[in-house]
């Protein structure tokens, strides 16, 4: 028994199951039923400071009628080392050096599992989601970070050290000119694929070519109306993107790629990224789909729910 709550059960999903999404920007949480559709939720902006976000949290959970000691999974920015149970690695460096899991346990009295964001939606999105059918899958977040998760026949592969598909934090593979200049990424190293490949990348790759500031989503927008700077910005995007996840092909060789955050919604990106990938592939094949989302900003509290079924 997990605090009266049967792991059995939870396994089987006999009861819905509790999720939440601690975001950067927004907190959410749900109930999931055992099909995968969300029966409840609850959001609130993320405070972005510490015991602020677990007493954000400790409400939302409250408001949402579950068992009493019903357990609860957490999809994160970073995750928690095996070693300390400290969160490392999370954008949100406020969390960096916290002890999540323990806080959340005590302020909300029922068990907790904790993993990373990009590891919850990769699980959504093979369970039931854009992948599902498929044997291994590589999630991929590209929003205001960069992360990646892998899932395969159903279970989430997170390695020896928890780290694995932590793809944002690898150096752009095969730069070139137009990867200049050297980018410093917050975890201290160079030219991280987090530089390159998020939302406030793509920004920022639109002002170094001449552009003025704004969101990628309007970028998009202005590439698809055939502005030549906007359609340069990506053109650069599908490059990176093609050999980042060429690398992840030759490494993991996933027979489902799924796009997920805000950058995913950029419909040029599924029509030109095989093309981008192939000739990366140590392969004299390529036929790896690359999807988009079916569950878009509902799977990483989906995912995280799934935690439990694990």
């Amino acid at each position: 028994m997990i605090n009266g709550w049967s792991l059995e059960i939870a396994q089987n999903n006999a009861f819905p199951l509790l999720g939440v999404d601690f975001g950067g920007t927004k907190i959410e949480a749900a109930l999931i039923g055992g099909d995968g559709s969300v029966l409840e939720r609850r959001r609130a902006p993320n405070p972005g400071n510490y015991d602020a976000a677990i007493a954000t949290v400790r409400e939302l959970v409250t408001g949402i009628q579950t068992h009493a000691c019903q357990p609860a999974g957490f999809a994160i920015p970073g995750s928690p080392s095996p070693e300390t149970g400290l969160i490392r690695n999370a954008n949100s460096t406020w969390l960096n050096g916290k002890s999540l899991n323990r806080d959340l346990e005590t302020a909300l009295a029922r068990n907790v599992k904790i993993a990373n964001d990009a590891n919850c939606f990769a699980l959504s999105e093979a369970r039931g989601g854009a992948a599902q059918g498929h044997d291994s899958v590589f999630g991929v977040i590209l929003g205001t970070g960069c992360g990646g998760g892998l899932v395969h026949q159903g279970r989430l592969i997170e390695g020896a050290h928890g780290i694995a598909g932590e793809w944002g934090h690898i150096t752009l593979p095969a730069p070139g000119s137009d990867d200049r200049p050297d980018r410093a990424c917050w975890c201290g190293r160079d030219n991280c694929l987090e530089t390159y490949l998020s939302g406030p990348a793509v920004s920022a790759d639109y002002r170094l070519l001449g552009g003025r500031a704004m969101a990628a989503h309007e970028i998009a927008d202005r590439a698809a109306a055939g502005e030549r700077r906007a359609v340069n910005t990506l053109d650069r995007l599908v490059s990176r993107l093609g050999r980042a996840l060429g690398l992840i092909v030759n490494v993991f060789d996933p027979s489902a790629i799924v796009l997920g955050g805000g950058l995913s919604n950029i419909d040029r990106l599924y029509g030109d990224l095989p093309g981008a990938i192939r000739p990366h592939v140590f392969s004299d094949m390529f036929e790896t789909p690359v999807l988009r989302h079916k569950h878009g900003d509902s799977s990483g509290v989906r995912g995280a729910a799934w935690l439990w079924s694990e």
